[in-house]
């Protein structure tokens, strides 16, 4: 949908009256939205325009997909129970988050390997990220790195995804990148100290990191290419194990995405030992089964930016990772990818915000898709969300721009819904706005 330069509405009309003007003023015109404004027709046009690998990937779940559906059934549960002629005509959206005041409580949450839906993934999203002025939260497991993405992103805020390696070297080399690129936080995701089970991806066969794809931060780094250095100086020598694959048509296709996604030019990789022993190495170390909440806590002393810790959906996790420090708490059961039959982040969120107390940011992701969801989730006691698929979804339509209008329809159907409940502003939010379906 192109944009006009008309008046966006009446005056003080807010975000969501000045989107449906955008829309209304555009369809006199014979638009109609490039980015449908319902989810259902956003996921059901996204998947015509992904590949199957692309498909399973953004969109699969553990498991039988019950934590994924648990996600859309909580929120399902609650419902709002709207108030009458509070006499406002306009909502206070902005909310402050580690010392930013940002003009929605909307984040992007880090969504790895998104090379599979466009290849400029992660400088688009950050664009449109920056451009509305909401935090983008790169993923350790993006496609470009992250110095590419402060680039695109300007002076837009940005936090950084970190999962955890076996080499703690590396560890710190990420987060004095992240440091020097202009993160504001840090994120340090719990809940995937190994991958779930997924079924989607297993029929596939299809894991993107073993093609190359979502390894950029690695790739990029120093420690990284130490490493990976060492890995192929000792096969070398024939000190590091058999070099032999069994030539197919698949493994060909499969050095071939390796090759293309290393950096340096890409009949040089094709020659070189050094893509695929990437890819091994990332293997190897990208994250720790063993990581424990002691050596968490050495982030303290290892970083200047503040952390939060995601995938927490136990209260007593939340007061833990208090404890040792944390700036904040992501309650996510990473949108239903990790355990299947999991407790819903939503259901989770009361019980975590009881235990860290009213002070200590906390952030829902997980079947996040409107912006009455939104409101539901403040509503319970978090401070923000975090918004995953949906963005990819309008990735997959219309790159930047269609990242940009999914977020902005989002936040459009939050100012009406708290306008339409007798909500002036974010902070007016409480549990007292919602009553649970019989």
């Amino acid at each position: 949908m192109q944009e006009e330069p008309q008046a966006p509405g009446p005056a003080h009309a807010g975000p969501g009256r000045t989107r449906q003007s955008l829309v209304y003023r555009a369809g006199v015109l014979g638009s109609r939205p490039t980015v449908p404004t319902d989810f259902a027709e956003l996921e059901r046009r996204a998947q015509a325009e992904m590949s199957p690998r692309a498909w399973a990937y953004v969109a699969g779940a553990a498991g039988e997909g019950t934590t994924a559906r648990a996600n859309r059934v909580a929120f399902e549960r609650h419902r709002i129970v709207p108030r009458m002629l509070p006499g406002r005509v306009s909502r206070d959206l902005s909310v402050e988050l580690l010392g930013r005041r940002l003009p929605a409580p909307v984040l992007l949450a880090p969504v790895g390997a998104a090379g599979l839906v466009r290849r400029d993934s992660d400088t688009a999203i950050g664009a449109a990220a920056a451009e509305l002025g909401l935090p983008y939260i790169l993923s350790n497991q993006g496609c470009s790195p992250m110095e590419d993405v402060a680039a695109a992103m300007a002076s837009g805020p940005r936090w950084f995804q970190l999962y955890w390696s076996t080499d703690e070297p590396l560890v710190d080399s990420l987060l004095a990148r992240a440091e020097a690129s202009g993160a504001e936080a840090v994120v340090v995701t719990l809940d995937t100290t190994m991958l779930g089970w997924r079924p989607q991806d297993l029929n596939l066969g299809s894991l993107p990191f073993s093609q190359g794809i979502g390894i950029a931060q690695y790739t990029s780094d120093p420690r990284f290419q130490e490493i990976v250095a060492e890995r192929v100086a000792a096969k070398a020598a024939g000190n590091g194990g058999s070099d032999d694959v069994k030539v197919t048509l698949g493994a060909l296709r499969s050095l071939l995405s390796i090759s293309r996604e290393h950096p340096g030019d890409l009949r040089t990789n094709l020659r070189s030992p050094v893509p695929r022993a990437a890819v091994e190495t990332f293997l190897d170390i990208y994250s720790n089964p063993g990581l424990t909440w002691d050596r968490l806590a050495t982030l303290r002393d290892r970083t200047s930016l503040p952390f939060l810790v995601k995938g927490v959906l136990h209260p007593d996790d939340a007061a833990r990772a208090v404890e040792i420090g944390a700036s904040g708490i992501v309650v996510s059961n990473h949108g239903g990818r990790q355990v299947d039959g999991a407790i819903a982040s939503l259901d989770a969120l009361p019980a975590v915000r009881s235990a860290v107390g009213p002070d200590l940011p906390v952030v829902l992701d997980s079947g996040v898709r409107t912006g009455s969801d939104v409101v539901k989730a403040l509503a319970l006691g978090a401070d923000a969300v975090a918004i995953g698929r949906p963005y990819v979804y309008g990735l997959a339509l219309a790159g930047r721009d269609g990242v940009r209008d999914v977020l902005a329809n989002i936040v459009a159907e939050l100012d009406l819904t708290m306008g339409l409940s007798g909500i002036g502003s974010v902070a007016e939010l409480g549990p007292e706005l919602l009553a649970t379906a019989p």
